[in-house]
């Protein structure tokens, strides 16, 4: 599966930390940049698919910095995330060529939607890419929450479905027992990690006769799903 590359501008460090860190857990590569000047000139060097832009940024504001790469790129899909509420500010940032204008404090799961529309909008992803997934002779139809076995099918939770796909998105990669709970549950709690072993169990039960893949619990880490 193709990642997709973020151009991302935001000087505040913790709210920047935490936007970042949830998109790179979905897989998205994230350029991350504190000022305006900073962020056009990796526009200028790099490709990116999508443009997450602050407004009150240093050395160049997040309304120029939309201006200059509108210039560069008419098609790219550029959301705006700003602590300005103000209709005039919206709309200001809509006609400047924004896709999207959210409002600071912003859900992450609201703006992980909104790249996933844009970059389906731009052709760039299909929904099958998100769905459906062929793992060994499994085949796993994450928005149903079902695993077919050859003839067989055997259904999921949504937390068992939603674990599993985040597996897939991060094969062969180590994965924190944190990240992952705050993934599926939005805490990082004691008693959500014992569920949390409770499905990674029943996943190496349902892939137990495929060789090639693995549920591995990496001592005092997390978990690494190789296949």
């Amino acid at each position: 599966m193709k990642q997709f590359k973020i151009l991302y501008a935001e000087d505040d460090a913790a709210l920047a930390f935490l936007t970042k860190d949830n998109l790179e857990l979905k897989q998205y590569k994230v350029s991350h940049f504190t000022n305006g000047q900073d962020c056009l000139k990796a526009f200028n060097k790099e490709y990116f698919d999508i443009c997450i832009l602050d407004i009150m940024l240093p050395k160049m504001d997040g309304f120029e910095l939309a201006t200059a790469i509108r210039k560069k790129n008419a098609d790219i899909p550029i959301i705006f995330l700003s602590a300005k509420t103000l209709n005039e500010d919206k709309i200001k940032g809509l006609r400047l060529g924004a896709d999207d204008y959210l409002v600071k404090p912003f859900s992450i799961e609201e703006l992980i939607l909104k790249i996933n529309i844009f970059l389906k909008r731009s052709n760039k992803i299909t929904a099958s890419n998100n769905n459906f997934y062929e793992i060994g002779s499994i085949k796993f139809d994450s928005e149903n929450y079902l695993i077919i076995k050859q003839e067989e099918k055997i259904s999921l939770t949504q937390r068992e479905a939603d674990l599993l796909k985040l597996f897939i998105e991060n094969k062969n990669i180590v994965l924190k027992r944190e990240k992952i709970l705050t993934a599926l549950w939005g805490s990082n709690d004691y008693f959500l990690g014992r569920s949390l072993d409770v499905f990674v169990s029943r996943l190496r039960k349902i892939f137990a006769a495929e060789a090639s893949i693995s549920f591995d619990n990496v001592h005092g880490i997390g978990f690494k799903c190789s296949m």
